[in-house]
């Protein structure tokens, strides 16, 4: 059956129609970022590339060819005998590689030939990153935003995540970015997406959205660790209105206990941390609380990260960027307990609701 090659435009918009999406490029190129739902059937691995790379540099293009075609053939018999030998006949993937050229045309012809209905990436990875981009661009500005404010520990998180479970439309980027947003933000074992693998997950977040209904998410600065969040969000969640949570600070503290038990747990790791707020708070400071945390005193290493650090960075920052932060549209107060945290979240799907 013969391949069809479509643009990325088309792609993005018929992602769905597909019954699978297979990525023909290696697992590190997979690995940094991937359309939705991507398998990854390497026509060359990483180190078949380097092989051939070194082959074409050292010996010549034709003689590179030749190897590459052996590995490319081998590859693609041992992913129709592994993944295709009981696909339906109707079977119809899109295929895709770097360039849309003859990794993920090579796959592509032979499951055409087949008799699968096969499409192929017109211009591969490449063409999809700048047409997702665009359209990244206008879906940060298609939702009216609700902004959760909130000190460090309030439980802002917290609060998303309830929402959310109850159907409430909510952008969680600390989870998409897999950092939680401060100095002591990165969770040990789960390191930060790429640039392009945090864009892409929150493309494919919004895009699932409804626009006729409101979006709720916390008030982010303009990185979430590492990662940079789209100019176009920053700004639209700087004018939005702002939901204020607040929690007493012990029981601020108790939770920060509880989200961050890991440092309770390597005090050296929460040490080595904090040494990055020497600039910020003097050298003089950090070393006291590091040797509050080695001798045991964590809770109040955390109070007074939130009294001494957080809280005026905090609201130095909310003051002069999110225009809505004075004067919140909804004020919450919760005591850290589950039912008070049910009733915050009742309160703000309330007041959210679309009229009509």
């Amino acid at each position: 059956m013969p391949v069809e090659r479509i643009s990325a435009a088309d792609a993005l918009a018929r992602l769905a129609e597909f019954d699978s999406v297979v990525d023909a490029r290696s697992e590190s190129e997979f690995a940094l970022d991937r359309l939705p739902g991507a398998l990854n059937w390497p026509s060359l691995n990483d180190a078949e590339r380097a092989l051939v790379g070194t082959e074409y540099k050292q010996v010549s293009p034709f003689a590179a060819r030749k190897r590459g075609a052996a590995l490319v053939a081998r590859n693609i018999a041992a992913h129709i005998e592994r993944e295709v030998m009981d696909r339906p006949r109707d079977w119809s993937p899109l295929v895709y590689c770097w360039r849309g050229g003859q990794r993920s045309g090579a796959l592509a012809l032979v499951l055409g030939q087949i008799g699968f209905r096969v499409h192929v990436l017109d211009g591969g990875y490449q063409a999809w990153r700048r047409a997702l981009i665009a359209d990244l661009d206008r879906l940060c500005g298609a939702f009216a935003l609700h902004v959760v404010c909130g000190t460090t520990g309030s439980g802002k998180s917290r609060l998303l995540q309830r929402l959310a479970a109850t159907g409430v439309q909510v952008l969680d980027l600390e989870a998409l970015a897999s950092h939680r947003g401060s100095v002591l933000g990165l969770v040990p074992g789960h390191p930060q997406p790429s640039q392009k693998r945090f864009e892409s997950r929150l493309w494919d977040t919004l895009r699932a959205f409804d626009p006729a209904r409101p979006v709720i998410v916390e008030s982010e600065s303009k990185k979430v660790g590492d990662l940079r969040v789209p100019e176009r969000l920053v700004e639209r969640m700087r004018a939005a209105p702002c939901i204020r949570l607040e929690l007493p600070l012990a029981a601020r503290v108790a939770l920060l206990m509880q989200d961050y038990d890991h440092f309770v747990r390597d005090i050296e790791t929460f040490c080595a941390r904090l040494d990055a707020l020497r600039m910020l708070r003097g050298a003089e400071v950090v070393k006291s609380w590091q040797a509050d945390a080695r001798a045991g005193r964590v809770e109040q290493v955390v109070h007074d990260l939130l009294v001494g650090h957080y809280d005026p960075v905090y609201l130095q920052s909310m003051r002069r960027n999110f225009a809505g932060f004075g004067q919140p549209a909804l004020a919450l107060g919760w005591d850290g307990s589950p039912a008070a945290l049910d009733a915050a979240a009742r309160r703000v799907a309330e007041h959210t609701r679309p009229a009509g």
